[in-house]
Formats: structure tokens, sequence, C-alpha cells
């Protein structure tokens, strides 16, 4: 038998007063909205998508791609600015601030996630820290993105790559965890 050694009581935990930023009928009303109006609408209904975000406080600039089953946990937390696409069943789990630049992609079934737990403290708290992917990235297929992240302009993360730490800008890496393999180039 495992002796317990107090490492986590989860009795103890608490949600951070206004945690989510908006109060727990927003947040149902969103999850209602998002599976019934936007998971289910059609694949070209691009603007609908972004009407219904933008409704909910998402900052969404023009010519935006979101897949239909993209799932966005707190759209008042989401800046996603001109021409970037959101692939398929891409997860931004906003519990901190997710912005995404101009002209950058995220590629299907990627992950970015701004949450996670202290586990050096027995009550676990929650915690947030933002995400930045700036200008012109490649998010590149089945990535995860940690807490607190930035991906400098330009970058590439390579398919199934797990970023733990800031990424520079015109880097091209990949990995897990993620490394720079080399310079992006500029066209020639």
């Amino acid at each position: 038998m495992i002796k317990e050694n107090n490492l986590q009581n989860l009795s103890l935990y608490k949600t951070p007063p206004n945690f989510r930023g908006k109060s727990k009928i927003v947040v149902q009303l969103w999850w209602f909205v998002q599976a019934l109006f936007f998971n289910c609408s059609p694949q070209a209904m691009y603007g609908w998508r972004r009407f219904l975000l933008r409704i909910f406080g998402a900052r969404i600039g023009k010519g935006v791609v979101i897949r239909p089953s993209v799932k966005i946990t707190y759209p008042w937390k989401l800046v996603i600015e001109d021409y970037s696409w959101i692939g398929d069943d891409v997860v931004l789990y906003t519990l901190g601030s997710i912005t995404i630049g101009k002209h950058s992609v995220v590629s299907q079934r990627s992950y970015l996630c701004t949450g996670s737990h202290d586990y050096n403290r027995i009550d676990f708290p929650i915690y947030q820290k933002p995400i930045v992917v700036e200008s012109e990235c490649w998010i590149a297929t089945d990535v995860y993105v940690g807490p607190g992240v930035t991906i400098g302009h330009g970058s590439i993360v390579g398919a199934r790559s797990s970023v733990f730490k800031n990424i520079p800008e015109r880097k091209i890496c990949y990995g897990n965890p993620a490394r720079v393999i080399k310079k992006r180039k500029d066209e020639v």
C-alpha cells in the first residue's frame, strides 16, 4: 500500500476569483453556442464563426479562417489578427490570453494551453500565462504550446513538437521539447 505524503489535496483547491473573466452563466452560454452554432456550422461559414466569436468578446481580424471543429474555452481572452488560419480540431485553451498575429497558421490538432497547476503546493492551485504567436508563423500539425510561450515572428514549429520555451523569430524548430534547427530563409 502506498503511503500518502500530502503531495496534493484536491479538497483544498479553489478557483481564483474572476479566473474565467466572465460569469459562470456567460461561460455556459458560450459553451452552448459553441456546441450548437459554431461547431455545427458548415465548413465554408468562416464569417459566421468570426461573428459568433466577436459577440463573445474575441478580437478577430479580417479574413481569419477558423474551422468549425476548433474548441475555444473563453473567447473573450482570444485575439486573432488579419488573415490567420486555425485548422481542424485545434484547441485554444484560453484560461489566459492567446494572441495570434497576422498571416499565421495553427494547423490541425494543435493545442495551445495557457493554464496549468502548481504541483509544488498541496492545494494544487490553477494558474494562467498568456501565449503569443507572432505574425507570419506556422504551427504545424499536432503541436503542443505551453503556458507563457511566445513564438517569434516568422518562425515555424514542426509537426508533433512540444514547445515549453520561447522560440526566437525567423527560426525553424521541432522536437520534444522543440529546439531550433535552422534559420527560416527570406524569399529568393
